[in-house]
């Protein structure tokens, strides 16, 4: 007789995430992921409420293990060197979790207490990184949506195939990369003068 795997909320999360990162986030199911556990779909329900409520978990998931992989990135490191840590640590989060990154983004409520936490807390991250810089707040909170805008997009269009060009991708990010790095201290030396527009 088959001994049946002790369910808790961090085995399925952990099993969730293979199956997206295999098949993406739209083929996910209740079926399917218990037939990865081994267990019948109704005993799935003592942990969450149906498929969204699923999803809503697996979002909150996603965006925690990316602050976890760019917070190790960012230890130790200051100024231009942890931009770039978390920049590529970003990248590599995407890469290595294709599918829990697209379901971090793809929540099915943004009011969600703990969803609003999480996400908050990978803002602060990239705020304490930027701070080696003295920036005034607004000014932050700009680079900080930039930089998410550059990653972001970077890596959709990577996930997406569209980056056909015989050239080296990472050697693109990294040129991306640095030329954020250049605006920053763009910035700083004309002392936000393009903010006060």
């Amino acid at each position: 007789m088959t001994r049946r795997m002790k369910l808790d909320l961090s085995i399925i999360l952990e099993k969730t995430t293979e199956l997206v990162d295999e098949n993406g986030v739209d083929q996910l199911s209740l079926g399917s992921l218990a037939e990865k556990l081994g267990v019948r779909p109704p005993s799935l329900y003592n942990h969450f409420e149906g498929l969204n409520g699923l999803k809503q978990k697996l979002a909150i998931h996603g965006v925690e293990k990316l602050h976890e992989y760019m917070l190790q990135a960012a230890v130790g490191r200051a100024g231009d060197d942890a931009v770039r840590a978390v920049s590529e640590s970003y990248i590599q989060f995407v890469r290595t979790h294709p599918g829990l990154y697209e379901a971090s983004n793809r929540f099915v409520d943004a009011n969600d207490k703990e969803l609003q936490r999480v996400q908050e807390s990978v803002v602060q991250l990239v705020v304490q990184v930027l701070q080696a810089y003295n920036l005034n707040d607004e000014t932050a909170i700009h680079m900080v949506r930039g930089l998410r805008s550059i990653l972001h997009g970077f890596t959709s269009i990577e996930q997406m195939g569209g980056f056909g060009m015989p050239l080296d991708i990472d050697k693109s990010f990294l040129v991306l990369i640095n030329t954020f790095i250049e605006g920053i201290h763009s910035v700083i030396s004309n002392g936000d003068k393009d903010f006060q527009k």
